[in-house]
């Protein structure tokens, strides 16, 4: 950009140059692990697809896009109000699994929040549920059918709240398996 005195990250500037591919899920597995993961691979598509699939390009407009008006939600954690840690639950069991939250910000949660399987084991075929926008420091449970492994042993699976937009916010939810 002309007349503007911008200092480019030399290391990021030479992760952009060395990543010479076409293939959408490289790029959209780079583009994610760039921002640190707080954007979804959908979310991350739309960047890319925007841009003619330019890596460089894509965070870019990401970041003209969210930067001047981010507002992320809070959230805190409560407690477990279903299996909590250290219980067990026997191989091939159907139960639910309820967090209680918190929005711990100021402002209330944007519609279109969820719950989302981040990673881990998955316990079932649930990797999503929407939850209501909570107002500033609203407690809600949030629940999620699940069933436990066909095989008994240590299982873990992550979890965590979204936005519409795929922004990812607060802790990341553990549940254990033992």
């Amino acid at each position: 950009m002309e007349g503007m005195d911008v200092d480019l990250d030399p290391e990021l500037m030479q992760k952009f140059s060395c990543l010479g591919t076409t293939d959408k899920d490289v790029l959209i597995s780079e583009f994610q692990r760039l921002l640190g993961f707080q954007l979804n691979p959908a979310g991350c598509a739309f960047f890319l697809d925007m841009t003619n699939w330019n890596l460089q390009a894509a965070i870019g407009a990401y970041y003209d896009f969210e930067s001047p008006n981010i507002s992320v939600p809070s959230m805190s954690f409560v407690e477990d109000v279903t299996i909590g840690e250290g219980e067990s639950i026997p191989p091939d069991t159907q139960f639910i699994k309820t967090w209680r939250i918190q929005n711990s910000g100021a402002e209330a949660w944007p519609p279109g929040v969820c719950l989302k399987y981040v990673g881990g084991d998955q316990f079932g075929h649930v990797n999503m549920v929407m939850v209501r926008s909570l107002e500033p420091q609203e407690i809600a449970d949030v629940s999620v059918q699940m069933c436990s492994p066909s095989r008994a042993g240590m299982y873990q699976g992550q979890w965590r709240m979204c936005t519409a937009t795929g922004l990812y916010y607060g802790g990341e939810y553990v549940l254990v398996q033992p």
